[in-house]
């Protein structure tokens, strides 16, 4: 095995490989990676080869943290560490492990940080990644939860997971004149949601309007937003990134407190998992509802009474 420093002549090669690769997703595509401004990151991306054939992927850039320099995948995705074929054994991955550690020791790395995608990404479940960083001397920087929600063959199949609650909600808004449909008008979601994260955790949406605008451009089939209406205007909103052919992640989701008692968000989940179902995807992730490892009770319950539970998002540090 040996590994290859990433060039931009490689990009169709790269796509190839995340679309066939057990745990690729959206965020390891070089489409979505090169969205960013150039020079907010430097690339340093890499290709695993076996009997000289392209083998592994590893999305990364060089970032400073503290004065370090830390081999970072990926500081601009929700997403990195090792894009992996379905069928890799426990010794390719032990190893791959190994070259990436003694890869960035050569490379005067102070230390490397990944987040491998939750296994619900995977195709085929397996966890010998993680245990090999384990093995090799990582350990977790953090281990943040996220919000998992298995779609069901019915929208009714997953009503009747709801709690009475959350039923009575869905119930409420449509008395209340609440529709949902799917919305191109990213620019008035996008009002309530820095409103909304102002109000709540006095900080800034991850994107920016035009970056988020460049995004669904990029990726119009693998984007969208529904929004929730009342006398055609928007009070809450859900911007979906299809992560998988088989998982939905809600990267967005926001409301307009004046609205609230409409249970607007209530329906808008409802019809989403609606949609969601008769496309045939598998899960719908709400995603993290803990902020470094800080957990949002209301958060998580809000979640659960849809029937969702939680799976570990985590990151992982070495210090070399």
């Amino acid at each position: 095995m040996e590994i290859k420093k990433f060039i931009e002549e490689q990009s169709d090669l790269w796509e190839k490989i995340v679309k066939k690769a057990n745990n690729g997703t959206l965020f390891h595509t070089r489409k979505f990676l090169s969205y960013h401004p150039p020079g907010r990151f430097a690339d340093h991306s890499l290709i695993f080869y076996k009997n000289n054939q392209p083998y592994i992927l590893f999305p990364a850039a060089d970032k400073e943290y503290d004065g370090k320099r830390f081999l970072v995948s990926h500081p601009g995705s929700s997403y990195g560490s090792f894009v992996t074929p379905e069928d890799i054994s426990f010794a390719d991955s032990y190893a791959v492990v190994e070259y990436l550690i003694d890869y960035a020791k050569k490379q005067d790395f102070d230390g490397i940080r990944l987040t491998p995608p939750p296994t619900i990404y995977n195709r085929r479940l397996s966890n010998y990644i993680e245990f090999a960083l384990i093995q090799h001397g990582f350990a977790y920087l953090k281990r943040e939860v996220s919000s998992i929600l298995f779609l069901e063959e019915t929208i009714d199949q997953n009503l009747a997971k709801f709690k009475p609650s959350h039923r009575q909600a869905v119930r409420k808004a449509i008395k209340a004149g609440v529709e949902v449909r799917e919305s191109a008008n990213f620019d008035e979601f996008y009002e309530i949601l820095k409103k909304n994260l102002k109000i709540r955790h006095n900080v800034t949406p991850t994107h920016t309007l035009d970056e988020l605008l460049k995004l669904k451009e990029l990726f119009p089939e693998k984007i969208n937003l529904f929004g929730a209406f009342i006398d055609d205007k928007m009070v809450a909103g859900v911007v979906n990134f299809i992560a998988t052919p088989d998982v939905v992640l809600a990267f967005y989701i926001s409301h307009d407190e004046k609205y609230q008692e409409t249970r607007a968000l209530n329906l808008l989940f409802y019809s989403i998992f609606d949609w969601a179902i008769k496309n045939e995807f598998k899960v719908f992730d709400f995603g993290i509802f803990t902020v470094n490892e800080e957990p949002n009770f209301g958060l998580a319950r809000f979640k659960e009474n849809f029937g969702a539970s939680g799976m570990f998002r985590d990151t992982f540090e070495i210090v070399l």
